[in-house]
């Protein structure tokens, strides 16, 4: 079972039930995340910025290829509702996704 740490949010530390869903539904279960249009890949506001642990995603998808393409996705970030975790993970919410009502270091 994967784990998650968000070090930008006290290091909290987030288990992974299974490996098909994706990491926003994992994520929403134990915290708010930002996703603005619902998880469906229409925007960028649920990308996390991936310090460890890359490999253990799944491979980019074309929505997300199209973000990188257009520069609103950086080579670092992934759109928590088009991946999947692999294994485990450390990120951070980089600051245009923060929420307000959230406290980040």
């Amino acid at each position: 079972m994967p784990k998650i740490v968000i070090t930008n949010l006290q290091s909290k530390t987030i288990q992974s039930d299974g490996e098909k869903e994706s990491l926003l539904n994992i994520l929403l279960k134990k915290t708010d995340w930002m996703h603005a249009c619902g998880g469906k890949g229409k925007c960028t506001t649920c990308k996390a910025r991936v310090l460890e642990g890359a490999k253990n995603f799944t491979p980019y998808t074309p929505v997300e290829k199209q973000y990188l393409e257009q520069d609103k996705l950086q080579k670092d970030e992934r759109l928590a509702c088009q991946v999947a975790l692999k294994g485990d993970v450390v990120l951070e919410v980089p600051k245009e996704s923060q929420l307000p009502h959230l406290s980040y270091d």
